[in-house]
């Protein structure tokens, strides 16, 4: 009786670990999902003291110089050369391009309107996604993006009295080549960690990021408020390198799709920030438009 009884004690931690381990995953998931949400409220404090250029030269500078320190710190040896390509298409996207464009735009625009139009983002992934890897999605895959995409656009187009301003030009070309690094970030995320991808991506920006850090606070005015250096503080740190860091690492956990689902609420949580933290004032076209998308991304998600 005893030797049956010691056999069969372990099956409940064989049971109860992977939940745990799952519990984890979501909840590092989570933590990153709130960490992108905080980015755009995180800029509009930083540029009450920095330039648009400053802004993101500073930021791309200080998460390198973190980001560094840890592949050091770890040894982590340099990517295959057959790799850089992939890295290069990550930096040009997520760290210089859709960081840069979105500054440019939220000098004009709300962060709450900025937020409705990126929520785009999942929607616009996917599509280069299917593009990239040569996948045909179903017929209902492509309805749902184009209703979502729809949805923006009139969204859009409504709040600028029927045409689209150069902040809306600037965060639609902001979608487009922040997709393209998620895309290729995606792909290489398969064959190394996700967070040596930005890592590496980062310090690959360091030649241009420093020299454009120094011109650019040369002749760009400088007010260090707190407010603003809170901002670049997280955007830096928060968004640009820690958020993904649990990012991917609860998508490792718990899969792409389940992650991708805690995503869906990175608008709405934007909507929130904006109204806390800024004390913006939005109608209610924004919250609407925000879910019509999140439906929209919930569809293309089951197909």
């Amino acid at each position: 009786m005893r030797a049956q009884s010691s056999a069969t004690a372990p099956a409940p931690i064989a049971v109860t670990a992977p939940r745990e381990r799952s519990g984890l995953g979501t909840g590092l998931a989570a933590l990153g999902v709130a960490s992108f949400s905080l980015t755009f409220p995180a800029t509009a404090w930083g540029l009450e003291g920095f330039g648009p250029w400053s802004l993101v030269a500073v930021r791309s500078v200080l998460a390198a110089l973190v980001a560094g320190g840890c592949l050091l710190a770890l040894r982590v040896p340099l990517p295959e050369r057959r790799h850089l390509p992939g890295i290069t298409v990550v930096a040009g996207g997520v760290v210089l391009g859709f960081p840069l464009l979105s500054t440019l735009a939220l000098q004009t625009s709300t962060t709450a309107h900025a937020a409705v139009v990126v929520g785009l983002l999942p929607l616009t992934t996917a599509v280069f996604s299917a593009l990239r890897t040569g996948s045909r999605p179903s017929r209902r895959f492509w309805l749902a993006a184009l209703a979502g995409a729809a949805a923006v656009v009139a969204f859009t187009l409504t709040r600028s009295g029927g045409a689209l301003t150069a902040a809306d030009g600037c965060l639609f070309a902001a979608l487009l080549v922040c997709a393209a690094g998620y895309t290729e970030g995606g792909r290489l995320a398969r064959v190394m960690p996700g967070w040596q991808v930005i890592g590496w991506a980062l310090v690959l920006c360091l030649p241009l990021s420093v020299p454009g850090a120094a011109v650019a606070l040369t002749y760009e005015p400088v007010h260090p408020v707190w407010h603003a250096i809170a901002g670049v503080l997280w955007v830096a740190l928060g968004s640009q390198f820690l958020g993904l860091v649990v990012w991917y690492r609860g998508m490792a956990v718990i899969g792409i799709p389940r992650a991708s689902q805690l995503q869906l609420a990175q608008p709405l949580l934007t909507l929130v920030w904006s109204a806390l933290l800024l004390g913006e004032h939005f109608t209610a076209a924004a919250p609407l438009t925000a879910v019509a998308v999140l439906v929209c991304i919930a569809v293309t998600q089951r197909s």
